[in-house]
């Protein structure tokens, strides 16, 4: 196969290569550190800009109010935060014991 004749091909296989990669990246972001750098009020942006994209999300949405609960598992780390109207209000950090 002449992969000049099948650009799409070559990107598509960049594409995930890279999403790969970053995925093997984000299993080290669970870390108690990370998690320490999580404040009140922050923006769910500015988490994930710490933790990355959570593994489970659900939301709910009742008048002007709006509530979600957010969890990363990786290797026996959990971290659960939960924002209201878009910030933290609370945080936990679990991990098993070997």
């Amino acid at each position: 196969m002449d992969l000049t004749r099948c650009p799409k091909l070559v990107i598509l296989t960049v594409i995930v290569l890279f999403s790969l990669c970053l995925a093997a990246c984000g299993a080290s972001r669970l870390t108690q550190e990370n998690f320490d750098k999580i404040r009140t009020g922050m923006t769910q942006a500015e988490v994930t800009a710490i933790l990355g994209e959570p593994m489970e999300s659900s939301s709910v949405d009742v008048a002007v109010f709006s509530g979600t609960a957010s969890t990363w598992k990786k290797d026996g780390t959990t971290i659960t935060i939960q924002f209201a109207n878009g910030k933290v209000v609370a945080k936990q950090f679990s991990k098993e014991k070997n």
